[in-house]
């Protein structure tokens, strides 16, 4: 079951699978099947889908959507002549799209009616900057599930084995074929018992001791450290814009579930 974080995501991002329900369109209509009329304003919906998606508006474009318009009526027709509409498995599914846009032209409007300002953007950036202090470490480990099988590896340290070579022992597998190799982060990117222990070591060190997480024993090395330089604010600026928007939406559906009577 997804997180309410992650459900906030799907649904703020959530991309329209089937067409939008529209209102009634008295407008010419931008083509006729079998007499059947495809309103324009479904015609400007899926329009402004592709060009959302950055294709250019051509007269190829125009043509093309018309045209694949077109051939949904017309299988739309035949799945109706079968009565493959009035199914109860086909009706669920139609109704699920149906409310899918709908919540996410909902929420859309009201991300839009709430906008996150560039003051605000600019605080959650010095904050993230603080947490993540102002070093970043580029370490190694190796990982496994028994102390007794760390405390192994560590003696074999010390009498002058590579870590590169033990850590093909290593139980995690994004490493273990690299030497161990975890690359260059900041504390902040691993557990708290991890970042401790390598933030506690000097250049070339390895823990004398196995650090326990909920992952298991680690033996962890330092290899580097350097100055922490994060991207500058407008660089990471839409990236915060959307992480807002989906804690606005996060907290609207907090909100709304705790009035919601649910039996």
């Amino acid at each position: 079951m997804p997180t309410l974080s992650r459900l906030a995501a799907v649904l703020v991002a959530a991309a329209v699978l089937t067409a939008p329900v529209l209102a009634a369109d008295k407008s010419k209509p931008a083509a006729t099947v079998n007499g059947q009329p495809i309103p324009q304003n479904l015609y400007d919906a899926f329009a402004a889908e592709q060009k959302a998606q950055g294709a250019p508006d051509t007269p190829e474009l125009q043509n093309a959507i018309k045209e694949e318009l077109v051939r949904r009526e017309i299988l739309s027709q035949e799945a109706k002549k079968k009565g493959i509409d009035k199914r109860p498995d086909v009706a669920a599914k139609m109704d699920l799209a149906r409310q899918a846009v709908l919540i996410q032209s909902f929420l859309s409007d009201y991300v839009k009616s709430h906008p996150v300002t560039d003051e605000q953007l600019k605080k959650e950036y010095d904050n993230i900057k603080a947490q993540l202090g102002n070093t970043e470490y580029k370490a190694r480990h190796i990982l496994v599930d028994k102390e007794e099988d760390a405390k192994a590896i560590i003696a074999k340290l010390n009498k002058g084995e590579p870590f590169s070579e033990l850590a093909k022992q290593s139980k995690d597998p994004g490493s273990k074929d690299n030497g161990g190799e975890l690359g260059w982060s900041s504390p902040k990117s691993y557990v708290k018992p991890f970042a401790d222990a390598l933030q506690s070591l000097k250049k070339g060190e390895y823990t004398k001791d196995p650090v326990k997480t909920e992952f298991g024993y680690h033996v962890i090395q330092l290899e580097e450290t350097r100055p922490l330089n994060p991207p500058p604010f407008e660089q990471v600026k839409p990236q915060l814009q959307q992480r807002a928007n989906q804690q606005q939406v996060e907290q609207l559906l907090k909100d709304l579930r705790a009035k919601a009577k649910v039996q």
